[in-house]
């Protein structure tokens, strides 16, 4: 059994969904972050040493011992491996290379700004001022996505693969809270599908509470 330690409004709920994805059984461990800070509670050190979220706990690794997986592009290459390949990078080269472009562009590129626009939203004045001048940085990561999906339904192609999964979270996020909206329906439009998929409805039952869906 694989235990999902599952921090809430997080980037662990593409893990809950890649899951029902692949429908690879599970259990939840649920954690709220602290109300002031929003961080992620202390017991989860116990975890693994950087308590942070989303780690997994498999329970039937091969080697006989439970391992424990941390980072949300590691759990996701693990899973699909454990998984056969499915929904991992396509057999087509050019497929292939745009899902693992995608794979780590999500928390390498993509995400970064957006995080950064978070922490400048909690501070006053000077925050909202450096939030205009971030913003054009965001909106060249959104204007490539949106020239991407313009031409197929899925990242990597016209198949569904693991790297939908893993931009999901960054994509979520800039529509709630960095501009991402009508000017730009083809990612939009991906937000809907992803959205409307039942294992990706069944992640949010499972998870709990998900401010960005």
């Amino acid at each position: 059994m694989i235990t999902v330690h599952h921090l809430e409004n997080s980037r662990s709920q593409r893990v809950l969904w890649l899951l029902e994805e692949l429908g690879l059984p599970y259990a939840v461990r649920r954690y709220e972050r602290d109300e002031k800070t929003m961080l992620a509670p202390p017991q989860l050190r116990r975890v693994h040493p950087l308590g942070k979220s989303p780690a997994i706990v498999d329970d039937e690794e091969a080697q006989g011992s439970p391992r424990t997986v941390a980072e949300t592009g590691a759990i996701i290459e693990y899973l699909t491996d454990k998984a056969g390949g499915r929904l991992g990078a396509p057999a087509e080269r050019e497929e292939a290379l745009r899902y693992r472009h995608f794979l780590h562009y999500a928390e390498g590129s993509l995400m970064p700004p957006l995080l950064v626009g978070l922490v400048l939203g909690r501070v006053p004045l000077f925050g909202r001022a450096a939030r205009k001048r971030l913003q054009p940085m965001i909106d060249v990561h959104l204007d490539f996505v949106e020239r991407e999906l313009a031409g197929r339904q899925w990242f990597a192609g016209d198949a569904f693969t693991a790297a939908d999964v893993m931009m999901s979270f960054p994509l979520e996020a800039a529509h709630a809270r960095a501009g991402l909206g009508g000017s730009r329906p083809a990612t939009m439009a991906w937000l809907e599908r992803i959205h409307a998929r039942p294992a990706y409805q069944a992640a949010l039952a499972s998870g709990g509470p998900y401010r960005y869906a």
